[in-house]
Parts: structure tokens; sequence; C-alpha cells
């Protein structure tokens, strides 16, 4: 029986000889001075030898207990040294099984399900939060720690409901794993468990000026078609109700080429009750401003030949989905953080903290106004929706200004890429810019309830 000392102080020889351990375990000692470990065993009548290793990386005991390992194996009627290769190669292939593989192949394999749309937004959300932090590692290695610290970094920017997505997802992947044997459990199982939860209630909305900005540059980012991103854009300059955006028909804007133009929604289209939509001098007034303009110089070309400036991609004359704006924003990562109505809280929230600041006195009042809300105290039949014009266009400048710093021009949104399409479709093309000698043609809007525009201050 061999014992360290004797393992440590065998010298080598002219030629090689084996110092023996029990069971059939011994140490090949070498003319050059390798020591390495070696078992004899029998396996369906044949005498085979395993190798376990060099002393000194293998001691004494890390051999006899290899030894044992191997003789288990041997007892269940399999051969040691066929079960070591097929064990190393297990590992190896298991580390190329990694979570971005793995995922990708369930992807591949339930996309077909979905429209083309999801499944892009599906792969777009793992690609963006997951692949970057766990993808490169194997599947089988992943613990709830790794999975909960990808979706913490979510939560961090406040995109709860984002977080929640991003774990169906991933369970999914695992459960795909599953059933192909590279996996036995799902460690997101129980994560749910451990993630914020959602708040209801309001609107949300994000109201800081600079993570606005960054969100408007993501979404506007995103492969939509072009009249979606510059409906975004229109909609967080105008801060206008999506729903009175999305019925926005071209004789509605006033005044396109001159220094005062403006965008009169019929009351009609108002939110509000019977006697609201009926109100005489109804109309909600909305001064445009130059980024405003800018959009629609962008969207003439797309648009202007049919009665609505945002149309629906299927049948011009009906507008544009109610869900295409929100899916924009979720696309970008913005689910349950921002959603369209949210621009309104953002135009009220960034302006009146302005106003404390640098604003004059009715301020408050007038940014109320532009919202369409009706100060307390007044009656809604005789409350002038006209009043103080100059200044809600200065107020209405001041937040486009904010707004537009570092966003790229309108046109810009119109050349980059969208989805693929198809020739036939006439209003698809990438249209050139207009000119500066282009001029808005005038319309003429029938049975509207005019309001009278009131020029004081």
């Amino acid at each position: 029986m061999l014992t360290d000392a004797k393992v440590r102080n065998a010298k080598p020889r002219p030629k090689p000889y084996k110092l023996f351990d029990t069971n059939r375990l011994f140490l090949l000692v070498a003319p050059g001075g390798g020591k390495l470990w070696r078992w004899n065993y029998t396996f369906d009548g044949k005498h085979k030898t395993m190798a376990f290793g060099a002393y000194p990386l293998v001691s004494l005991a890390d051999a006899r207990a290899k030894r044992d390992d191997a003789y288990t194996i041997l007892c269940e009627g399999r051969d040691p040294t066929v079960a070591q290769k097929l064990r190393i190669k297990a590992n190896i292939e298991a580390s190329r099984q990694t979570f971005e593989r793995v995922a990708r192949e369930w992807h591949e394999n339930v996309k077909s399900q979905w429209a083309k749309r999801h499944a892009n937004d599906v792969m777009r959300s793992l690609e963006r939060d997951v692949f970057p932090a766990i993808g490169d590692l194997p599947i089988a290695e992943l613990t709830p720690p790794l999975i909960l610290a990808v979706l913490r970094e979510i939560e961090a920017r406040g995109s709860i409901e984002t977080a929640k997505r991003i774990l169906q997802r991933i369970s999914c992947a695992f459960g795909f794993a599953i059933a192909e044997g590279k996996v036995n459990t799902d460690p997101s199982e129980r994560l749910a468990e451990a993630l914020k939860p959602l708040r209801r209630g309001r609107q949300p909305a994000i109201t800081d000026l600079a993570p606005l900005r960054v969100m408007i540059r993501a979404a506007e980012e995103d492969d939509a078609r072009p009249v979606t991103r510059l409906a975004l854009r229109f909609l967080a300059l105008t801060a206008v109700r999506p729903n009175e955006l999305r019925g926005a028909r071209w004789d509605e804007f006033e005044d396109l080429n001159d220094s005062h133009p403006l965008w009169r929604i019929p009351a009609a289209r108002m939110k509000g009750d019977l006697d609201r939509k009926e109100e005489l001098g109804g109309d909600h007034l909305v001064p445009l401003t130059r980024e405003a303009i800018a959009v629609l110089r962008a969207l003439w070309p797309l648009t202007g030949e049919g009665i609505l400036a945002f149309p629906s991609a299927r049948h011009l004359h009906q507008p544009m989905s109610e869900n295409a704006l929100g899916y924009l924003l979720n696309r970008a990562g913005y689910h349950g953080h921002h959603v369209p109505h949210g621009f309104r809280a953002a135009f009220s929230t960034i302006m009146n903290e302005w106003a404390e600041r640098h604003g004059k006195e009715g301020d408050r009042a007038i940014i109320d106004l532009m919202l369409a809300h009706v100060p307390k105290g007044k009656v809604e039949g005789v409350y002038n929706r006209a009043a103080y014009m100059p200044r809600r266009r200065e107020l209405a400048g001041i937040w486009a200004e904010m707004l537009c710093d570092g966003l790229p021009d309108p046109f810009v949104l119109v050349q980059r890429p969208t989805q693929p399409i198809a020739a036939a479709r006439s209003r698809r093309f990438k249209p050139l810019p207009l000119g500066v000698e282009f001029r808005f043609p005038a319309w003429r809007r029938a049975g509207s309830s005019t309001a009278t525009v009131d020029s004081s201050a």
C-alpha cells in the first residue's frame, strides 16, 4: 500500500516502473521523472487501464477517490473509460448550449404561432435586456440569482412590466430546454415572487425632460412606419390626447404657411359629453411651433393626398390603430413606464416646473388651457377656449425647443428603415424632402364651430 511519503520520494529509473496501491491502483514512474496514476480493470473479459492524471496535481487521496468512482461505474456494468469520454463530451456540449443559443432555438420553434411584429418584439427584448448579461453562459449553469440580477436591471430603469414579460420569455426558453433534454429544471420559475408589483391606477408617464428625450429617441429608432414615428413626435409636441391625434385631418390645420399656424380640433372630436361636443366656439386650438410644422412637412409626402394626417397602414380612410403608438413605446422597452397619453402629464409637469422658475403670472392656468382643461370655477359653456393665444404660442415654442434638443430632424424619421413592404404599396416609398418653395394648400372645412382667437396676453 502506498503512502504520501513513498509517492513523494519515488525516484526515476532507466526504465519505467510501477508502485502498487490497493485495488489495482498504481503509480507509473517514468524515466524522465513523471509520476502518472493508472488503474487496471477488466471489462467484458478484456484487461484495460484507465488514466487518472499526474502526481502531484492529483494526490494519492484524489487518485483513490477516482478509482472508487470508476469501480462504482464498473459495478453497474459500464466501462469507466467510455463513461469518462461520454462525460467529457457531454460537458463540452453543455458549454456550447448557451442561453442565447437555446433561446434562439426556442424562438425559431414558436415564432410561426405569432404575428411577425410580435415575434420581432420578443427577440429584440432578449437581445436588448438578456443576452448581453447571460447570453454566453451555459444554460445549465444559470441560477436564480443570476437571472434575478438581469431582471433587477430592467426594474431599475422603471420598466416593471417589461421585467415581468422578460421573465416569462426566459421561463419559456427553459421549458423548451427541459423538453430537449438540455436542462432538468427551470431556475426562473419562482422569481415572479421576487419582482416588484406592478402599480395600477394612473397611466405611467416619464415626467423628467432628459429621460423623456431618451425615450423619444429610442422609440424613433424602432423599425416602425414613418407615419407612426412622426405621429409620436407630433403627439409629444402638441400634448393632445392620442385619439385627437389619430383623427387629425389635414383640413383642421390652418395658416401652415404663415407665422401663426394653428391646429383647430373640432369640438365634436374632443373628450367630453354631448354638450361639450356640441358647444359653440368649442374647438380646441393648438398653436403649432416650427418644430411641429417640420413634422407636418415630413408627413405631407406620405399622407398629404388623403383626408387624414395619420391614417391606418391598410386603410387610408381610417385613422391609425389606437395601439400603434403604444406598441411603438413597448418595443422600445417602455412598457409600463410611459404610454402615449403620458405626454400630457410630461408637458404639464415639466412646463409647470419651468413656469415656477421662469414664467409669468397666470402661466399655470394657460398651461391647463393648452391641455383643454377648464379651470376650476369656470362654466364649461361660457369658457373662452381661444384665450391667451400669444402666450400659448410662446409656451408651446419653449416646450418644443426643450423637447427637441438633440432629437433628429423629422425628415430623418422618414428615411430610417421600416418593416419589409410590398412594392405595390404606393405610400411606402421614401420621399425626398420638400423644397423651401413648398406651400401647404389652403383647406376649407365645412360645418366647424369656429372659436374666436383672443389676442390678449
